[in-house]
């Protein structure tokens, strides 16, 4: 084929070119409603624990992107929503302490009980967060739970629960010291990234 064969053949089926384009768009647009849907309703309700996905620590010490989620949890606690706060999160790159033990440590230094506090030290996901959070649930009969992050991480979150058949809702954790936009474009890709996984994991047929 010539180059100005190519061309015209390139003209003849410029659809195929603008096809995944318009469905790149749209699933974009779809997974961006989502996460303003979760967003909409991450209202605090009350629950029997409210699970608190874990995010970076700097060294001792919860990152300031950590410090709101766990400043929404002990809200949450202090105002009687939930009498218990699940911690998660394990061992980073570069850190000694895992998120969950960091997140435990500020949480008591803030007042709430050692008692109260659950801890999940061993996941490096979301998706881990959440499944290992699973024997505590049970061991404690723990029936509705609340799923405290920031907003543009619930959307994800709350579909994890559900296929492992966590009955939860969301809270949101407001921010100003994370660059929404940024996090936001990520969340589009993580939350693709997720949908495959879970046809990996739990194939239609």
């Amino acid at each position: 084929m010539t180059w100005h064969q190519l061309l015209n053949w390139g003209k003849q089926h410029t659809w195929l070119f603008l096809v995944p384009i318009v469905l790149l768009f749209l699933w974009c647009g779809y997974v961006l409603y989502q996460i303003h849907l979760a967003e909409r309703t991450a209202t605090p309700r009350k629950a029997d624990v409210a699970i608190v996905l874990g995010a970076a620590v700097w060294g001792d010490r919860p990152s300031p992107g950590l410090r709101e989620r766990l400043d929404k949890a002990y809200w949450l606690y202090e105002q009687g929503y939930t009498p218990y706060l699940l911690v998660t999160g394990g061992v980073g790159e570069g850190t000694e302490l895992s998120e969950a033990m960091v997140m435990k440590q500020y949480l008591t230094e803030k007042g709430v009980p050692q008692e109260k506090i659950l801890t999940e030290d061993r996941s490096t996901s979301t998706y881990e967060n959440l499944r290992n959070s699973l024997p505590m649930l049970e061991q404690h009969h723990f029936e509705t739970t609340c799923i405290v992050s920031h907003g543009y991480h619930l959307a994800r979150a709350l579909d994890m629960a559900e296929s492992l058949e966590i009955n939860a809702y969301p809270v949101a954790a407001q921010t100003s010291t994370l660059n929404i936009l940024y996090h936001k474009t990520r969340e589009v890709l993580a939350y693709t990234k997720w949908k495959v996984d879970r046809v990996l994991l739990h194939p239609p047929f």
